[in-house]
C-alpha cells in the first residue's frame, strides 16, 4: 500500500491546478480508476465520481477535494510542483491519494460489502465551493447515499492520529467589508467635518463588545484585520474601510450577529450623520457532524480522538452534510506546518491511516 499511495501523492503534487479547472488532475484520476470495477462519471466538469455497485439498497460516500492553491512552493523535493504559481499547500494531493488507494482496496471486496460505495473527487474546495455544485446535480439522491465521510490533513495533531467531534466541527465563514463615508475638513476645524476614521474605530470596538457579550459556550468569531483611512495627518478623514471575518456554527447565531452589526452601523450613522455600508460574502455553511454517526464510528475505532472544541476555519464539505448525515475527520501530520504555507509537507505513511479508517467504517458501520 505504501509505495502505491506515495506514488499517487507525489504524482498529483507535481500537477496542482486551481479552483474548477483541473484537466491534468482529472486525467490522472481517470487513468487510475478506469481499470477498476466501478462506473465513472463527472457530475460537474473535472470532477470524478467512482461508483462501486454491490447491488445493495444503500450507498456510503467518501469525498476528496482536488484543487491546489496560488502559492509558490518553498520545499526542495524532487516531486515539487511543476508550476511556479501553484502548489498543493493544503493536503488535497494527500486526500486524493487516500481515496485512490481506497478504490484499489474496494475493487477486491466491494461485492461482499453491505453497501454500495461512491467515491467523489471534487474540484473547487478552496473556491468557489465545488461541493455545492456537486450537490445540485442530485448525485447523492440518485445513488441513494445514506452517509458521507471526508478527511483533511491536520498539522496540529500528532502524526497519524485521527480526530473528529460531534456536532460543530468547522465554522460558517463570511468575509465582512465595512465602508464609512464622512466629511473632510482641516483638523483645526474638525467639528466642521465628519471623522470617518473615528467612526470606524468606534464601530470596530462596539462590534467587539457586542460579540463578547455572547456566552462562551456559543462558538462564534467576529474579528477585523484591516483598517484603512485618511490621507494626511492634519485632515479629517472622509472615508474609512474595515475588513474582517464573521464566523459561527448555528445559522440563528450567524444571522443575529449580522443583524447586530447593522444595528451598530445604524446607531453610528444617526449619531454622526455618516454613511456606513456593510458587505458580507456568502461563504460556506458550517461543518456539523452527525452526532449518532460519530458515536457509531468511534465504537468501530476507539482510537479516534474526540476534539474538545471546533475549528474556526471553513470547509465546503458542509454542503454534503446538508443533504445527508456526514462526518468529517482530521488526520494528523504532526509537522506543525500550517495549511496554505509554502513549506507545507507531510510523511506519506500517514495516508495509510486514512485508508484503514475508511475500510473499518465500510466493513462495520450499520446505517
Amino acid at each position: 500500500m505504501y509505495e502505491r499511495i506515495t506514488k499517487y501523492r507525489r504524482d498529483l503534487h507535481k500537477i496542482p491546478e486551481l479552483e474548477l479547472e483541473l484537466p491534468l488532475t482529472y486525467q490522472y484520476l481517470l487513468k487510475q480508476l478506469k481499470p477498476l470495477s466501478c462506473s465513472i462519471s463527472s457530475p460537474i466538469p473535472y470532477s470524478v465520481a467512482a461508483y462501486f455497485d454491490a447491488g445493495k439498497e444503500k450507498t456510503i460516500a467518501f469525498r476528496s477535494d482536488m484543487d491546489g492553491l496560488p502559492v509558490k512552493e518553498a520545499t526542495d523535493h524532487d516531486f515539487k510542483s511543476r508550476r511556479e504559481d501553484c502548489m498543493h499547500a493544503c493536503g488535497h494531493d494527500g486526500h486524493m491519494a487516500i481515496l485512490l488507494e481506497f478504490a484499489q482496496q474496494l475493487n477486491e471486496i466491494y461485492a461482499s460489502l453491505p453497501y454500495n460505495v461512491l467515491l467523489i473527487f471534487q474540484p473547487g474546495e478552496e473556491s468557489p465551493g465545488g461541493a455545492r455544485l456537486i450537490c445540485e446535480t442530485k448525485i447523492l439522491e440518485e445513488k441513494k447515499v445514506a452517509a458521507i465521510f471526508g478527511t483533511h490533513l491536520w498539522p496540529m495533531l500528532p502524526k497519524g492520529e485521527v480526530a473528529t467531534r460531534k456536532n460543530e466541527m468547522m465554522a460558517r465563514s463570511s468575509e465582512v467589508n465595512v465602508d464609512i463615508e464622512g466629511k473632510s475638513s482641516h483638523v483645526a476645524k474638525y467639528k466642521e467635518g465628519i471623522d470617518a476614521m473615528e467612526i470606524s474605530a468606534r464601530y470596530l470596538l462596539k462590534c467587539y463588545e457586542m460579540e463578547k457579550s455572547y456566552h462562551p459556550d456559543i462558538y462564534r468569531l467576529l474579528r477585523f484585520g484591516k483598517l484603512e483611512s485618511g490621507t494626511v495627518r492634519n485632515v479629517v478623514a472622509s472615508k474609512a474601510r474595515i475588513e474582517g471575518t464573521l464566523r459561527a456554527f448555528q445559522d440563528e447565531i450567524y444571522w443575529e450577529l449580522r443583524k447586530n452589526m447593522h444595528r451598530i452601523a445604524e446607531y453610528l450613522e444617526r449619531k454622526y450623520q455618516a454613511k456606513i455600508d456593510l458587505e458580507f460574502s456568502l461563504g460556506y455553511p458550517a461543518v456539523i457532524n452527525d452526532g449518532t454517526l460519530v458515536e457509531k464510528v468511534c465504537a468501530i475505532d476507539p482510537q479516534i480522538k474526540l476534539l474538545k472544541e471546533p475549528e474556526m476555519i471553513s470547509e465546503d464539505f458542509a454542503y454534503y452534510q446538508q443533504e445527508v448525515p456526514g462526518v468529517f475527520f482530521f488526520l494528523g501530520t504532526g509537522t506543525g506546518i500550517p495549511l496554505h504555507n509554502a513549506h507545507f509537507d507531510f510523511e506519506e505513511s500517514i495516508l495509510e491511516e486514512g485508508v484503514k479508517l475508511y475500510l473499518k467504517i465500510l466493513k462495520s458501520i450499520k446505517l
